[in-house]
C-alpha cells in the first residue's frame, strides 16, 4: 500500500477504523492501480524507426484532396467500419485481434526527441537534434528488465538487430541495457554470440576458466559508483554472458532451426520476419520485453514506391506474429505493439533535388497498432481531423500510452525511482492509462 493509504487508515482509526476498513482500503488501492493484480504480460515492441506515415497505413483519408490522400486506397477489415491500407490485407483479416490508436500526439518532431518520448514516456529536458542518441530516462524495456526477471538465466530485455537510440537504461545501469542480437536469423549459419561454447571448449574447462577469473579479479568494488563504473558494467555483461552459455533453456530459445519450415515461410523468409519468430520464442521462454528494431520508415521521398514494396511483407510478418501467439494461447499475456516516433505531414511534398514525393516529420498525429496483453481487439481509439492533420477525438499523450504498457507489464507507472545521486524521478509523470485497452 502507498503512503496515502496509510494516512487514510490512520484517519479511519481515529473514527473507529477496523480490519474491515483495512480490507476496504486495500481493495480501493488495487482499484486505483488497474492491472497490478492481474497476470503480467510480456511485450514485443516493433519499433518502426524514422516515423511511419499514418495516412498510408492505419488512418487513410480517401475523401481528402489528392495532395493529402495520396495514392493508396483503404480496404475493409473483418471489423465493420474499420479500414486500413490496401497493402495490408492479412492484417485486415484479423483486425478483431488488435486495436488502432489514432490520437496519440506530442510536440517533438525530430527523430532524437520523438524517439526518446515514445521509448520512455518522458519528454526530453533539453532540445535534441534529429541524429542524437539521447537517454535522459530509462526506456520501457530497461524498466521491464529492472522490475522483472526472465527465467533460465535469460536477460529480461532483448533488442534485434540493434538498440533504438533511446532504448537504453540511463541511471538504472548497464545490467538493464538490452541484450542485442545483431546476427540475421534468416541465415542458415545463424547463431547468437556468447550463447554457445566454442566447439573445442568443454563445460568443465569453461567452468575452470570462470573460477580462475574470479581468483584473479579482486579489484575492490565501490557500490556508490556501480551504475557509472565501466568496470562494474563490464562485470555485469560478463555475468549475463556466462549465464547464457551455461543455460540450455537460453540456447533453445534461439534455436529457430527447430521451427517447421511452413511456419518460417509464414513469418516471411527475410530478416524482419525471422526476427519476429525469434521474438515469439523469447516471450515464450519468459522474456518480458523484446524490441524489433525495424528501420527505414523516414520517407521524405519515394513514399509510395517504397511502401508498395515494403508493406506487403511487413503485413505478412506482423499478422503471422499476432495469429501465431493467439493460436499458442500467448496473445492474452503478450502485447504486440507497432509504432515509431511520430507520423508524417498531411500534405505530400517533393524535396529539392528529388523527383519522387514523400511526407515529412509530423508529431501532431500518428497511429499505433496495439494487440494482446488482455486488451480487446477490433477497436479504433481516437480520431484525427478529415485531413489527418491533428488528433481531434480522445486526444492522448505518449505518457498515456507508456503508462498502459507499464500496467500490462505489471509495473506501477506512478512509481518514483531514485538516481545514484538521490534525485527522485517519476517513472511517468502522467500515469493515466488508455482505458479502452485496460
Amino acid at each position: 500500500m502507498q503512503r496515502r493509504t496509510y494516512l487514510q487508515l490512520g484517519l479511519a482509526g481515529l473514527a473507529g477504523g477496523s480490519f474491515t476498513d483495512l480490507l476496504a482500503l486495500r481493495q480501493a488501492s488495487a482499484a486505483s492501480h488497474p492491472g497490478t493484480d492481474k497476470p503480467k504480460s510480456n511485450c514485443i515492441l516493433i519499433w518502426m524507426d524514422g516515423g511511419p506515415t499514418h495516412l498510408e497505413t492505419f488512418d487513410l483519408k480517401p475523401a481528402a484532396p489528392i495532395e493529402i490522400r495520396g495514392e493508396f486506397r483503404p480496404i475493409d477489415t473483418n471489423v465493420p467500419g474499420m479500414q486500413i491500407c490496401e497493402y495490408m490485407p492479412k492484417l485486415a483479416k484479423i483486425a478483431d485481434k488488435y486495436s488502432i490508436i489514432r490520437s496519440v500526439c506530442h510536440n517533438q518532431a525530430n527523430h532524437g526527441a520523438g524517439n526518446h518520448y515514445m521509448m520512455t514516456g518522458a519528454p526530453p529536458r533539453i532540445p535534441v537534434g534529429c541524429g542524437a542518441f539521447v537517454s535522459f530516462h530509462p526506456s520501457l524495456g530497461s524498466v521491464a528488465a529492472y522490475e522483472r526477471q526472465a527465467p533460465h538465466g535469460l536477460p529480461g530485455y532483448f533488442s534485434m538487430p540493434s538498440m533504438s537510440r533511446s532504448g537504453g537504461p540511463n541511471f538504472l545501469g548497464a545490467k538493464y541495457a538490452p541484450f542485442v542480437v545483431a546476427n540475421d536469423p534468416n541465415q542458415e549459419s545463424f547463431r547468437v554470440r556468447d550463447v554457445e561454447l566454442p566447439r573445442d571448449l568443454t563445460q568443465d574447462r569453461f567452468q575452470s576458466r570462470r573460477d580462475l577469473r574470479k581468483l584473479v579479479d579482486r579489484l575492490p568494488r565501490y557500490q556508490e559508483a556501480q551504475v557509472s563504473d565501466p568496470v562494474a558494467a563490464y562485470d555485469e555483461n560478463v555475468q549475463q554472458g556466462l549465464d547464457l552459455v551455461l543455460t540450455p533453456a537460453a540456447q533453445r530459445a534461439f534455436d529457430i532451426h527447430s521451427e517447421p519450415a511452413e511456419l518460417r515461410e509464414a513469418y516471411g523468409r527475410n530478416s524482419f520476419g525471422q526476427r519476429a519468430l525469434v521474438a515469439r520464442r523469447l516471450v515464450e521462454a519468459g522474456v518480458p520485453f523484446v524490441t524489433l528494431y525495424d528501420g527505414g520508415w523516414d520517407h521524405h521521398s519515394d513514399l509510395f514506391g517504397a511502401l508498395r514494396t515494403r508493406l506487403p511483407s511487413w503485413d505478412q510478418t506482423v499478422a503471422t506474429l499476432i495469429s501465431d501467439l493467439d493460436q499458442r494461447g500467448l496473445l492474452e499475456t503478450t502485447m504486440v505493439i507497432a509504432l515509431g516516433e511520430f507520423g508524417r505531414t498531411p500534405k505530400i511534398s517533393t524535396l529539392p533535388g528529388q523527383s519522387k514525393p514523400g511526407r515529412d516529420h509530423w508529431a501532431s498525429a500518428m497511429s499505433i497498432l496495439f494487440a494482446g496483453g488482455g486488451s480487446r481487439g477490433g477497436q479504433v481509439i481516437g480520431a484525427t481531423d478529415r485531413y489527418g492533420h491533428a488528433a481531434v477525438q480522445r486526444i492522448l499523450s505518449p505518457e498515456n500510452y507508456v503508462s498502459t504498457v507499464y500496467h500490462k507489464l505489471g509495473i506501477d507507472p506512478s512509481k518514483i525511482y531514485y538516481t545514484p545521486a538521490g534525485r527522485p524521478t517519476h517513472l511517468v509523470s502522467d500515469h493515466t492509462t488508455i482505458s479502452e485497452l485496460m
